[in-house]
């Protein structure tokens, strides 16, 4: 339970943190409406399905077949977390939400965009492989069953966050125009989330 409650805060955090994703569904809902932002929100949670699946079954073959691969594999994670962490303290704290050159398009077309941004993004796979490992809960669950719960909750997490960020687009968007500074506080959320998900897989 301590785990998943982890897993939980990391996700939620993530979630909320300016990125592609949460931004895509901000302006399409600020431009064309709360409707066409859901309708993102269901293509971009549909997609992690994907990813959810390759991680479940690809990675719980390894570590049957040999555990000193599961253990790459974490390294590897705690590799790529400090990475991501890198990357967002390099970048700009500011939150773009310019919305004048987003294109208006019916919400069956806005769900096909969302699925294939993110099926079709290699960062997220890398993002699930490295980050779904490192909170396997269980000594007696099956590994596909385990990752597929934190799939779960990873959709369920993220499509609370994203909802919220498409019914509010316009009390979100007027709040980030007018405090500047909450960039810089989910910037460094998330390069904590980051650093901390490193930090225990290394100790």
């Amino acid at each position: 339970m301590e785990v998943l409650i982890s897993f939980i805060l990391a996700t939620t955090t993530l979630a909320i943190s300016p990125g592609p994703d949460n931004i895509f569904v901000l302006t399409q809902s600020m431009v064309n409406g709360r409707r066409y932002g859901m309708a993102t929100v269901f293509g971009l949670m549909t997609g992690c399905l994907i990813h959810t699946s390759l991680v479940a079954f690809g990675v719980s073959g390894l570590i049957k077949q040999n555990p000193a691969i599961f253990l790459i594999i974490k390294i590897f994670g705690a590799i790529y977390m400090l990475y991501l962490a890198y990357k967002v303290f390099k970048s700009d704290s500011v939150i773009d939400i310019t919305s004048q050159e987003v294109v208006q398009k019916p919400s069956i077309e806005l769900f096909k965009t969302g699925f294939w941004m993110n099926v079709l993004n290699p960062k997220v796979t890398l993002f699930f492989l490295a980050f779904f490992p490192q909170f396997l809960f269980s000594t007696t669950l099956s590994h596909v069953w385990q990752f597929y719960i934190l799939g779960g909750i990873f959709i369920i997490t993220s499509f609370t966050v994203f909802s919220g960020i498409a019914l509010l687009a316009g009390t979100i968007s007027s709040y980030i125009t007018k405090n500047r500074n909450v960039g810089i506080y989910l910037k460094w959320g998330q390069i904590i989330v980051f650093v901390l998900i490193a930090t225990l897989i290394l100790v």
